[in-house]
């Protein structure tokens, strides 16, 4: 098994009000390992973004846990939050710079072998040709990357990171969560995510941490979905989580027979299934698709999809 980097045991997190205790989470028990890329996912409000700065140390816990006290040490966790950097004429590798500063003297210079490891975080998140530029320039999806990389410069063993992907558009989402995969296996560093993105979750994370109540469940996230766990705490509505399908009602009650394979029967199939058609094996209207020239129905052939559909029934 991986080295365990952080293990959190009878773990409880929430709020102190007026005396009274919110508890959001408890009887926590929960592990992050050596190249391990986890997502953590839940409804809105439920409390990621509270147990996200509890591990970090930035938020008290309610009760006396076992927890390895020595993780909340600056030097062995790096968090990268959703807070906005409003500095003024900063550039990318003064910002990434950042991530030394624990490890700095009174002087606060940096040495050669400091400069050295904020190269090395630009030159893996594939800033360095934007090292140089003001950060007020960025788009959000680069200033995302800069602080992924200050969290790298600061060379800590766990990385946690609070909703990385938050209004950033698909490319930029797809980009982050593939370099934070990337870290982890290349680092063997463990790397903590909260997030939304469910269809990418499922794609990148070693491991899924799944907000049910005040639990916490873990698993990886084919195990989560065949046994039902992210169906029961996400309660999808009209949406088939097994298939990754949205589901369509065949009310036009019209039978297609679909001829074909690879990604142009794929598209196809969900072309006619949005629009309300029935693919099946037995009988009905058969349309034949002939890769790279078209489709074929009956004698005629067609050539997009827009003509196929405005010719069926």
């Amino acid at each position: 098994m991986p080295e365990v980097l952080l293990h959190l045991q009878d773990l409880q997190v929430g709020f102190r009000n007026d005396g009274k205790e919110i508890v959001l989470f408890e009887n926590l028990d929960l592990t992050l390992r050596a190249g391990e890329l986890v997502c953590f996912m839940g409804p809105n409000g439920v409390g990621k973004s509270t147990l996200i700065k509890t591990i970090a140390g930035l938020h008290p816990t309610l009760s006396p846990t076992s927890q390895n006290r020595g993780s909340l040490d600056p030097k062995k966790i790096s968090v990268v939050l959703t807070d906005r950097i409003n500095a003024m004429n900063m550039s990318v590798r003064d910002l990434v710079s950042y991530g030394r500063y624990p490890y700095l003297n009174w002087s606060a210079k940096l040495s050669e072998a400091d400069l050295f490891i904020v190269d090395a975080a630009l030159h893996t998140v594939q800033l360095t040709e934007l090292a140089n530029k003001n950060i007020n320039e960025l788009s959000d999806g680069q200033l995302q990357m800069v602080m992924i990389a200050r969290a790298l410069t600061q060379d800590t063993p766990v990385i946690l990171l609070d909703e990385p992907t938050a209004h950033l558009d698909l490319n930029n989402r797809v980009s982050i969560m593939n370099v934070l995969r990337k870290l982890s296996r290349e680092t063997q560093k463990a790397i903590l995510v909260s997030t939304h993105e469910l269809d990418l979750a499922l794609q990148t994370a070693d491991l899924l941490w799944l907000a049910d109540g005040k639990k916490i469940i873990t698993g990886v996230p084919e195990d989560l979905v065949l046994d039902g766990s992210l169906d029961h705490i996400f309660q999808f509505k009209g949406f088939d989580l097994k298939t990754g399908k949205v589901f369509h009602e065949a009310h036009r009650g019209v039978k297609v027979k679909l001829v074909g394979e690879g990604y142009s029967f794929l598209w196809t199939k969900n072309a006619l299934e949005r629009c309300g058609y029935e693919v099946t094996n037995q009988g009905g209207i058969e349309i034949e698709i002939q890769e790279g020239k078209g489709w074929k129905m009956g004698d005629t052939k067609i050539e997009t999809l827009a003509r196929l559909l405005a010719q069926l029934p």
